[in-house]
């Protein structure tokens, strides 16, 4: 009992001196406290810890900023800070923000750096490839007639130059021969200028009913008539169409038969109005269809004109097919690249756009974190163009913005660094009236 009684005695006296002594500065208590949020919903506020209530994470505190109460207790009666100028001891303002290397691990964040390098502009579109139509020939009879024999019945089917396509009978082929042999036979007789122009009229007309010149000149050597006429491919192409049926009639103007040369086709691709300034023609491009195999063409028109609707244009590349692997009707994928100038360069993902703003975070080390605002210029690849805002050799964060941004929030440092960035109204207003 006495060793208890003295126990007490011990305890009471120990309270009685803490009591009378001075209270010290202390270290961070609940006092400290302004309230617990959520770094994933930095608008959950409460006064006490806990969950949050939306994704059940426990809650941090946010301290309550202890400049105004270090300022309070060092000025004098004057208002002036003891011992130091004011000016001074107002330190400068940082938007610098805390997460711990640990914590960004767990947010999974990485980095990337600001890079000078070239810049290459990609566009890609989808185009349809066409026939050449400088490439064409269609046989249209400038008389009537009748269709003796085909020797092509159906579209596909590849034809070589010179080969028999269809012969054709007309009474008034026949008479357009006949008056070619008797201006050779006058001629043989009488040479004059006017029979020979005679001559070259007769020819012209012969090739207006499609003759070739082999055939004109085996009428020439044979002055013999027919009324019978085969027409023959101009050229090594495809069977369009076959529109003329074996033993029918036929009326001047009707189509009968068409070929396509499709060693060279065309693709129509159409670009953004945005994109137009970029084209020109005589630019290389790429094409691809469904394969790894890629062809090159050409840029040949950009038709000047944009639709309405889609606000696009149109673009002719003309390509080489000389496989015929490329045929008309089909879809293709047109790739051009365009080289600009120099710049700086950040991945897309480093990007938190704000609606007016675009923003970064810079990595300034040990945990340490800064919002900065930039300038984008266009979109080359996965990378953004950067005007300004950044210099090489800057690290940004390009993953896990998003919890960034929530961390930043919950400190106080993007609020800050907005506020910061946008002019009072009496700065605009005398911004105003220099610029006026």
């Amino acid at each position: 009992m006495k060793n208890r009684a003295f126990i007490f005695s011990l305890l009471l006296v120990a309270l009685l001196l803490g009591a009378c002594s001075k209270p010290g500065p202390t270290i961070s208590s609940k006092n400290d406290v302004d309230y617990y949020t959520c770094t994933m919903h930095p608008w959950v506020h409460s006064k006490k810890p806990g969950t949050c209530p939306v994704c059940a994470m426990d809650l941090v505190p946010v301290f309550k900023s202890k400049s105004e109460g270090d300022q309070t207790s060092q000025t004098d009666s004057k208002g002036r800070i003891s011992g130091t100028d004011s000016k001074a001891s107002v330190p400068p303002e940082s938007h610098e923000f805390d997460v711990p290397v640990e914590r960004q691990q767990q947010f999974g964040v990485t980095y990337a750096q600001v890079k000078r390098q070239p810049l290459v502009r990609s566009v890609r579109t989808v185009g349809l490839v066409t026939a050449d139509k400088a490439r064409q020939w269609m046989y249209v009879p400038r008389t009537d007639g009748y269709v003796q024999k085909l020797y092509i019945t159906s579209p596909g089917q590849v034809v070589e130059k010179g080969q028999n396509l269809m012969q054709v009978y007309s009474p008034d082929l026949a008479t357009s021969e006949q008056e070619l042999i008797k201006l050779l036979e006058n001629r043989d007789h009488v040479a004059s200028r006017d029979i020979e122009q005679l001559i070259q009229s007769a020819k012209r007309r012969l090739r207006q009913w499609n003759l070739t010149d082999q055939q004109i000149e085996e009428l020439e050597k044979s002055r013999i008539s027919s009324e019978y006429l085969t027409l023959v491919s101009p050229f090594r192409g495809v069977i369009e169409d076959v529109s003329a049926d074996q033993g029918a009639r036929f009326s001047m103007g009707q189509k009968l038969i068409s070929v396509a040369d499709l060693s060279v086709v065309w693709v129509w691709a159409e670009f953004y109005q945005n994109e137009i300034p970029i084209i020109n023609v005589g630019q290389p491009v790429s094409i691809t269809f469904g394969s790894e195999k890629s062809f090159t063409g050409v840029i040949a028109v950009v038709n000047p004109f944009v639709f309405q609707t889609q606000r696009t244009t149109k673009v002719r590349i003309d390509l080489p097919n000389p496989d015929l692997q490329l045929r008309p009707g089909m879809y293709v994928n047109a790739d051009l690249s365009v080289a600009l100038k120099e710049g700086l360069t950040i991945p897309i993902n480093a990007v938190v756009p704000t609606g007016s703003r675009n923003i970064v975070f810079l990595d300034k080390g040990h945990g340490k974190l800064q919002p900065a605002i930039i300038q984008l210029g266009s979109q080359v690849g996965d990378a953004y163009h950067v005007l300004s805002g950044l210099k090489e050799g800057d690290r940004v964060v390009t993953s896990a913005n998003f919890l960034i941004d929530a961390e930043s929030q919950v400190q106080g440092a993007l609020q800050a660094f907005e506020q910061a960035a946008t002019p009072s109204p009496e700065e605009a207003g005398n911004e105003l009236k220099g610029a006026r």
